[in-house]
């Protein structure tokens, strides 16, 4: 696509130089038919975002069009990737209030000047228009969208904020305004048909037929998009007081006011003043910086980044283009169906043929879920190869070993597959409680040996763990981090470890679960602690969800290989599993399981506030506890990344910045005091890890 767009633009400069102009971070030229194209191409950056300097240079090529007016305005971006992907958020979280606000005023301004010129205005979108970039198109008279990986929507929900460049009354004002607050409210993105069939855009067309596309929306081919009559009466006062009741209702199950104050103030901006346009201007501003300013925004900008960070953590690129997948069970299957979504050529190999079929036969599903047309649909399938003979072993680049977690069929599996290994190939174990060096010494070349765990469902979870060991070689483990990351995973380096990082911090959280269950406690109330505490499940049905099943065998893993006290678990969770009652995959565990949703009594499941804050601390100190164990045992570099691993790989309250952020927030004085308590009223499994004393 975006070559067409390179060589388009070379050639206009080559035939009539004196009709470009090139700025920092735009660059205008004018074509023969009087149309003005500009070009959003940021400089020093892959990425196009809005700044302070990038608006302002907008701001003045749209004022030195008003003094001679082309025919029309077209914009558009020159980076591979998409349109822009909103506002630099890093420059935005340095600036104070007053900063933030009269920037956010001069946003404002100047895309007002683009939607009050005289004259045909047009956003050429691709890739990514996200935020701010979308409000930059939604600023212009109309859009046209390049099919293929189109992505259009306002992710600012997930930063603790809403649209802040007058998203929120030009959306609600384009189309139906209920459709327009969902996008907001749930920063869920439409793709490619989707941003036609909601109206985001006037016409969706292949890159070959823009020039067509464009030159039938100047002449006014190009139905633009109106909103319905029903569309008017929903911005109607009577008629928002109602939806937006609905709304609050809907947001409340998600995202509790109290923890995510975001979606409550956007309710109210368009409740209150959807029917004024300037006062929902002025408000929306007054809103966006008002919530800048809150401990969840700073909490979720550090989220953010805490993501941006493990991304950059992995520093070369990937050589491998040939994966191969031992196992097609669940976690294989999976394994294999994702890497070949990413355009990986995969075979997969199994002692039953059922289960690859099944995995090959999954691959449908996914791509739909992924929103991919039927041509890259195809493309998925033909990359995923059945391989009942393990032929591709020899041809790989990368092994991944994913059998269930016997170290004995391990073994027996190493000692096969060592010798097919390409001289340069890598092997990889997604074990996810084997230690490292255990696996490392069944073979005669340890070096190329690296874990990469996954973690269940594979395509939705972001985290993978790349585990590294004593004898592992610097060039594997790299190779390991840049293959995570060019699957659109992020890697977290951690150090082999009984249960790595996320399993060894998971574990005491669920156990715990399961001592108050064993003392009596009722599971609803437990899981509506955890609930309160920020958690997206409460324990209890996490366990279920995970499978009892192997929650039991991490848990005996941990009492094994650790110095620290693991509770010993209960004869009749041994006794469940032994029956048959794993959880979400056999229908019964400590829930019913229906339709892939545990069945939950509607009774009283609410416990006042001191019980639901003695809940939260016997169930979440134990996970802190860990992951301070974990921090001073080096298993993860710092601190940074274990908080990342956990809010990607876990779910831990996103709003309170990661496990030891909210260590830090609490006080660690506190943290200490209240495990020493615990301690003595429950066991040493409570007694506050040495690394405490150092932490700040």
């Amino acid at each position: 696509m975006m070559s067409t767009v390179a060589t388009y633009l070379e050639s206009r400069m080559r035939q009539e130089p004196e009709q470009q102009s090139v700025h920092q971070h735009w660059q205008t030229q004018l074509d023969d038919q009087g149309v003005m194209w500009l070009f959003f191409d940021k400089a020093d950056s892959s990425t196009n975002t809005l700044n302070a300097e990038v608006l302002k240079e907008l701001e003045s090529i749209l004022k030195s069009l008003r003094a001679e007016a082309p025919k029309a305005l077209v914009l558009r971006s020159l980076k591979t990737g998409g349109f822009c992907a909103g506002a630099d958020i890093k420059q935005f979280s340095n600036y104070s209030e007053k900063e933030g606000k009269e920037l956010l005023q001069e946003g404002h301004r100047i895309l007002d000047l683009l939607e009050n010129l005289r004259l045909p205005t047009i956003a050429v979108v691709h890739g990514h228009c996200l935020g701010g970039g979308l409000e930059l198109a939604l600023a212009c008279d109309q859009r046209i969208g390049l099919s293929g990986k189109l992505e259009m929507g306002f992710p600012e929900i997930q930063l603790g904020l809403h649209p802040g460049l007058g998203g929120t009354f030009r959306l609600t004002g384009l189309i139906e305004p209920v459709a327009a607050m969902t996008m907001m409210l749930t920063g869920k993105s439409a793709h490619d048909k989707q941003t036609l069939a909601r109206g985001l855009v006037d016409a969706l067309v292949p890159e070959r037929h823009l020039e067509n596309a464009i030159s039938a929306a100047i002449a006014g081919r190009v139905k633009k998009q109106r909103q319905s009559l029903r569309g008017k009466l929903m911005n109607q006062k009577p008629l928002r007081k109602l939806a937006a009741q609905r709304m609050r209702s809907e947001a409340a199950k998600r995202a509790p006011a109290k923890h995510y104050p975001a979606p409550s103030r956007l309710i109210d901006l368009w409740e209150n003043h959807g029917g004024n346009r300037q006062q929902m201007q002025k408000a929306e501003i007054d809103s966006f910086i008002s919530l800048l300013d809150t401990e969840t925004s700073r909490n979720l900008v550090r989220v953010f980044f805490l993501r941006e960070g493990l991304k950059q953590a992995a520093r070369t690129e990937t050589t491998i283009s040939h994966v191969h997948v031992i196992g097609a069970g669940a976690m294989g299957g999976d394994i294999a169906a994702y890497c070949a979504l990413q355009g990986y050529r995969v075979t997969l190999s199994d002692v039953n043929k059922k289960s690859i079929a099944a995995a090959v036969k999954s691959v449908r599903d996914l791509c739909r879920s992924k929103h991919r047309s039927a041509i890259e649909t195809r493309d998925t399938f033909d990359r995923l190869i059945p391989d009942s003979k393990g032929q591709g072993i020899a041809l790989a680049d990368l092994v991944i070993e994913a059998v269930p977690e016997d170290a004995e069929l391990k073994q027996k599996i190493f000692r096969d597959v060592e010798p097919q290994l390409k001289a340069n190939a890598i092997l990889a174990s997604n074990t996810s409680s084997i230690p490292l060096d255990v696996l490392a010494s069944y073979l005669d070349n340890p070096k190329r040996l690296v874990g990469i765990h996954f973690f269940n469902p594979v395509a939705k979870m972001l985290i993978v763990e790349v585990v590294a060991h004593d004898k592992i070689a610097d060039e594997t483990c790299e190779q390991a981090m840049a293959f995570s990351k060019a699957i659109g995973k992020l890697p977290v380096a951690v150090q082999s470890y009984p249960g790595f990082l996320v399993n060894r911090a998971l574990t005491p959280y669920l156990l715990e679960a399961v001592m108050l269950l064993d003392e009596g406690e009722d599971k609803l109330h437990i899981d509506q602690a955890a609930l309160d505490f920020g958690m997206p499940m409460g324990p209890v049905e996490l366990a279920d969800q995970v499978g009892l099943d192997i929650c039991l065998h991490v848990a005996q893993v941990l009492r094994e290989s650790l110095d620290t006290p693991i509770p010993e678990v209960p004869d009749w969770l041994q006794e469940k599993v032994e029956r048959g009652e794993l959880g979400r995959k056999s229908g019964q565990g400590f829930y019913a399981w229906k339709k892939g949703k545990a069945q939950k009594d509607s009774g009283n499941n609410k416990t006042n506030d001191k019980d639901s804050e003695a809940l939260q601390d016997r169930l979440l100190l134990p996970m802190l506890n860990a992951c301070m164990e974990c921090q001073r045992q080096k298993v993860v570099a710092n601190t940074d990344d274990l908080d990342a691993a956990l809010i990607f790989a876990t779910g831990f309250a996103p709003f309170r910045g990661g496990p030891m952020n909210y260590a830090r927030h609490r006080g660690v004085d506190n943290i200490v005091e209240t495990l020493e308590s615990l301690a003595e009223k429950h066991g040493d499994r409570f007694k506050p890890d040495p690394g405490w004393k150092n932490f700040k």
